[in-house]
């Protein structure tokens, strides 16, 4: 919100100068964002008046003119501007005056002809120009006065940076009742009285939809003069507030809609077919607005009609055909409340916006419509003439927003303040912002005006009582808390230790967005209905993912893209998986390897990584759990390359190679390795026990068995443990052979067995009997022979 600091002090002048005006408003949550001049500094320029105009006499576009600086003689004053005649009045620097870019004024000759100062044009003081030549002043701009006391130059501009919750200081009635709040300084208003109507004419108004739209007021005036010239007072404002000047109606609108934060609008009556009808737009019905943009509109848009067309988008933006113009003679001036849900989010999707859907869409004072219809009419006549009619209002109480009361606790507002204010202070403060108070023992029921949507608990309430005593005098105290030892249980590990433990092999965290593209959704996790997003923020962007591998393909083609061929990734987040009518948000840890094994070095031969790098990794963050590997089918990993890691007979995650059309349509030069894991699994740790240390040494026997080449290892380690011998410690593979001396289709298997028994030394017979006893049951189960 940007607004003329005189504009403001017209309605609340307190005792504060710019930059405490400004302190003060920031200080109240009203962020003054900039605090500007309205124009630079200048000295020396006055209203002059051009007597005469002649034409130079050695140039062609240079005229000599006489100027009347209302004192002594008239001056001799070359210029050379288009627009430049007798009789106009424009701002004059004298000699030695100094204009802005420090450009001194000097007696000159120009082209043989004595010039005594210069005629101004807008540009050269500073000021925004919206005509080629001299800045023309009004004719009652008294000669001789300073130009810039006349046209009010040492004005300030002060821009708001408001929250989206404070709309009623979208205005400078709104901004001058929180000065007059903050600083205890009366307000003083502007008479708005009734306009006594002078014809009987009205139009008929019809809510079809008394929800979307409660209330909504109408006007005619007829005769006015749409060609008069909008007051240099009014320009001035609405011109530092940031909005051009179109024409007296417009104008008149816009001004109120800056003043008293009522959009307005205003309808050629001519170019209306009957009565007013607030609907919702037909199918396929279109609208040319303002703008000149032509949207097809949707059902949901809500539209101000005629009984044969759409004459605005309501809330938004008038339509071009029903526009006032410079032949309007007979006007329609509309004031009305629409529900901010109706118009939430329509500018956005259309592309554009407006002063009014900005403010509709955060809330605009329902009981202020009669009010800003009154204050357009008054300026109308005032400017334009006219004979009006009388308002014509259809409303419906019971769909008008309700502001019940809300409950403020003195004693909670000690508690949240840090300090005890009286109850008296408390009640004055509120009721300095139109709130109406109404002590209860240790409650204030508080009811909130008409214009203030944001107060509907108890913390909004304690926020306003906050600002307005001043969160400066708010004494600091330090915060005073007991500390207490959580429980940290032995059996989890926090998340942190994980990615510390990735990090030392060599992984590196990245952060993706949970919003992800759908094609990701049925590529990584073969998932149809992905949970869908009902706004999402960019079109790739529309689904919550329920894998981390899509984030991690594309942090890895970003890199490959920059030439980084050794990548290896790691990311903790949640996932969204739907599970009938519930949303499960489990968190996973997944990673991605890719390029060569080792970075490159003189003692390692190049080598890519492949699925048991990957294995040995995800190995290690399982130690403490009998974890192992099947295979099976996942979409986004190659068949035969991959396997579902299981903890205690359940599935816990995924790992593998990429599978190659994912490769293929990602344009990958190789393969990367992914797996992706339970958050929830591999934060359990095991337990340490204190175990006695055997005095008797261990014992190793190694067997070499050949097996069907179809016959999974893993099946045989499972077959082995299940014999539970109580003197063997361990047993592992340490080799796979294929080659001379073994069949086709069948392979060779080593496996490394260690023996101890903790109380004595194990005897041969005891050893043979326990490996015997392990190569029966791999002969049996799997027909496993010893290799000779």
């Amino acid at each position: 919100m940007k607004f003329s600091e005189k504009w403001l002090r017209s309605w609340v002048n307190p005792a504060l100068d710019s930059d405490q005006l400004a302190h003060a408003l920031t200080m109240a949550g009203l962020e003054v964002e900039e605090n500007e001049p309205a124009a630079p500094m200048f000295d020396r320029v006055i209203v002059a008046e051009v007597l005469s105009v002649t034409r130079h006499e050695n140039a062609d576009r240079l005229n000599v003119c006489t100027v009347n600086i209302g004192a002594g003689e008239p001056l001799q004053i070359v210029c050379g501007a288009p627009n430049v005649a007798a009789g106009v009045k424009v701002p004059c620097a004298l000699v030695g005056a100094i204009l802005p870019g420090d450009f001194k004024i000097k007696q000159a000759k120009v082209r043989g002809v004595d010039s005594f100062g210069m005629l101004c044009s807008a540009d050269e003081l500073g000021m925004p120009a919206d005509v080629d030549g001299l800045l023309l002043l009004p004719a009652d701009a008294p000669v001789g006065g300073d130009f810039r006391s006349y046209f009010e130059l040492d004005d300030r501009l002060l821009t708001l940076k408001l929250t989206p919750n404070r709309a009623d200081c979208q205005s400078i009635q709104g901004i001058a009742r929180d000065v007059a709040a903050i600083t205890g300084v009366e307000i003083t208003r502007p008479a708005i009285m009734p306009v006594a109507a002078s014809i009987a004419d009205q139009t008929k108004i019809q809510l079809t939809s008394d929800t979307a739209c409660p209330r909504y007021l109408g006007r005619i005036i007829k005769g006015v003069n749409a060609k008069a010239v909008t007051p240099a007072w009014m320009r001035r404002r609405l011109e530092r507030s940031g909005v051009r000047a179109i024409s007296a109606v417009v104008d008149i609108t816009n001004y109120v809609l800056l003043e008293l934060g009522q959009p307005m609008h205003a309808f050629d009556l001519a170019k209306i077919d009957q009565h007013i009808e607030v609907r919702f737009a037909r199918p396929e019905e279109s609208i040319t607005l303002l703008n000149e943009k032509t949207i097809q509109m949707s059902e949901d848009m809500l539209v101000i009609a005629d009984q044969t067309k759409a004459l605005a988008l309501a809330g938004i933006m008038g339509g071009a055909e029903s526009a006032v113009g410079d032949d309007t003679q007979d006007i329609l001036l509309e004031s009305a409340f629409f529900n901010p849900a109706v118009i939430h989010g329509k500018s956005r999707r259309l592309g554009f916006g407006s002063d009014s859907s900005y403010r509709f869409e955060r809330g605009v004072d329902f009981a202020g419509a009669r009010d800003a219809i009154e204050r357009a009419t008054a300026l109308v006549l005032e400017i334009c003439g006219g004979q009006p009619g009388p308002v014509n209002e259809a409303a419906v109480a019971s769909a008008l927003p309700q502001r019940p009361s809300v409950a403020l606790r003195i004693s909670r507002v000690a508690k949240v303040l840090g300090v005890d204010l009286p109850v008296d202070l408390i009640i004055e403060l509120l009721s300095r912002l139109g709130l109406q108070c109404r002590q209860e023992g240790d409650v204030i029921h508080v009811t909130p005006p008409t214009y203030r949507f944001d107060i509907e608990i108890e913390e909004d309430l304690i926020e306003e009582v906050a600002r307005l005593y001043g969160y400066d005098t708010i004494p600091v105290r330090p915060p005073k808390a007991s500390l207490a030892m959580l429980p940290q249980s032995e059996a989890l590990r926090p998340i942190a230790s994980v990615k510390y433990a990735l990090a030392a092999r060599d992984y590196q965290e990245v952060i993706n967005y949970a919003f992800v593209d759908s094609e990701w959704e049925a590529d990584f996790s073969g998932s149809t209905q992905p949970v869908k997003l009902l706004n999402p923020i960019a079109s790739q962007m529309s689904v919550m993912r329920s894998s981390l591998l899509g984030g991690l393909i594309s942090t890895l083609k970003h890199n490959l893209n920059r030439r980084h061929e050794r990548v290896r990734l790691f990311e903790v987040g949640r996932v969204f998986i739907k599970q009938d009518d519930t949303l499960a948000q489990p968190e996973y840890i997944a990673g991605l390897l890719a390029g060569s094994r080792f970075s490159e070095q003189w003692a390692e031969k190049a080598a890519r990584v492949d699925f048991y790098d990957a294995k040995a990794d995800v190995e290690s963050l399982l130690t403490a759990l009998p974890v192992r590997f099947e295979v099976a089918i996942h979409p986004a990993l190659h068949p035969g390359r991959s396997a579902k890691i299981v903890v205690n007979g359940h599935g816990v995650g995924w790992l593998g190679e990429l599978h190659p059309k994912w490769v293929q349509k990602y344009d990958l030069q190789h393969a990367p390795v992914v797996f992706e894991l339970d958050a929830s699994v591999v934060t359990q740790q095991f337990v340490q026990a204190a175990q006695p240390i055997s005095k008797f040494q261990s014992v190793r026997r190694d067997i070499a068995v050949v097996v069907d080449e179809k016959i999974e290892v893993q099946a045989l380690l499972d077959s082995l443990a299940s014999e539970k011998i109580s003197i063997i410690s361990e047993i592992a593979l340490f080799d796979v052979y294929r080659g001379k001396g073994v069949d086709a289709g069948e392979k060779s298997l080593a496996f490394k067995i260690m023996l101890q028994d903790k109380q004595k030394t194990l005897t041969d017979e005891e050893v043979e009997a326990a490996v015997s006893r392990l190569v029966r049951v791999l002969d049996e189960k799997h027909g496993a022979k010893l290799r000779v």
